[in-house]
């Protein structure tokens, strides 16, 4: 008789498939069937959507994940979660767990490790929890605020559309983007001047430098005058000037002395009125030759006859 009939082999491959399921599922629910991992109890009065299989995490690292949840209907302990933690994890004494809730809804435990370094919690003891409201409690807490505030931006809203219907407010638009383009034809305008005026700067530096060095060379000639100034003898040339104004003086004195012969002819009036004859005798003279110029002169080849 045939063992490994067409019944055998489908049974052994339907025991195999459900021992890899199983072992499957429990590997993507983070749960080590073979391994030893050392467990630890957390006290919660509220578990806010904790499951079996939720990671733990330490320092934002994972050391295990949530093996069981027990709910004691007393009321007096609340809910008991088992963890299995890594074997080579010592928590401190005075350390606590936390549950948080990020914005996807995703729930995670973190351990929170006091720094005391003398004794920690053995196997089987019991840390407290607590929930951290984390994103979604800062959320939470904000929903109130934003739905007071939704019917304030409602008529904000309505404010803003009436606002905006008014034509008013088309015209104001259309007389920005009017003032907005005579802007940027003035931008122009003034960017045109500009290079003018850079290109004319050069030109008036070369002038300004020219100027300055005429002005330069006009203070070289004022301080050579200056010195040439100062380097004159003033008291002797005003001594010459002096001497210069008593001679004019002692001159003019002579002049007007009767002694000297200008001072006669310039004081003496008869003078003056001997020199008026001998002019009006000088005068009656010549107009007698021109009237009768043969009474003075006798030219004859033959001889002169007296007259």
């Amino acid at each position: 008789m045939k063992f490994f009939t067409n019944e055998v082999k489908i049974a052994i491959v339907a025991i195999v498939g459900i021992v890899l399921l199983f072992f499957g599922l429990n590997f993507l629910k983070g749960v080590s069937i073979f391994s030893s991992d050392k467990p630890y109890y957390v006290r919660f009065a509220d578990i806010s959507g904790l499951a079996v299989s939720t990671p733990i995490y330490a320092n934002g690292y994972q050391i295990g994940v949530v093996k069981k949840i027990d709910y004691d209907y007393t009321g007096k302990k609340g809910v008991i979660v088992k963890v299995d933690a890594d074997k080579n994890l010592r928590i401190p004494q005075g350390s606590s767990a936390e549950i948080e809730t990020d914005l996807m809804g995703n729930v995670k435990v973190n351990l929170v490790l006091a720094s005391n370094s003398c004794a920690y919690v053995e196997p089987g003891d019991t840390i407290p929890g607590a929930i951290v409201e984390g994103m979604i409690g800062a959320v939470a807490k904000f929903v109130p605020t934003v739905e007071a505030m939704i019917p304030k931006i409602d008529s904000i809203i309505s404010n803003i559309n009436t606002l905006l219907s008014d034509p008013a407010i088309a015209q104001s638009i259309h007389n920005m983007q009017r003032i907005s383009s005579n802007l940027t034809t003035t931008t122009s305008n003034l960017n045109t001047v500009m290079a003018k005026i850079n290109a004319t700067i050069p030109g008036m530096i070369n002038k300004t430098n020219t100027a300055l060095d005429k002005a330069n060379t006009t203070l070289d000639n004022t301080s050579r005058l200056t010195s040439n100034l100062a380097a004159i003898d003033v008291a002797s040339t005003m001594s010459k000037v002096d001497r210069t104004l008593a001679n004019v003086q002692h001159v003019t004195d002579r002049l007007n002395s009767k002694e000297s012969t200008l001072g006669l002819m310039m004081n003496d009036p008869s003078l003056y009125y001997n020199l008026n004859s001998a002019v009006v005798s000088a005068d009656s003279l010549m107009t007698n030759i021109k009237a009768h110029p043969k009474r003075y002169v006798h030219f004859s080849i033959f001889g002169r006859k007296d007259k």
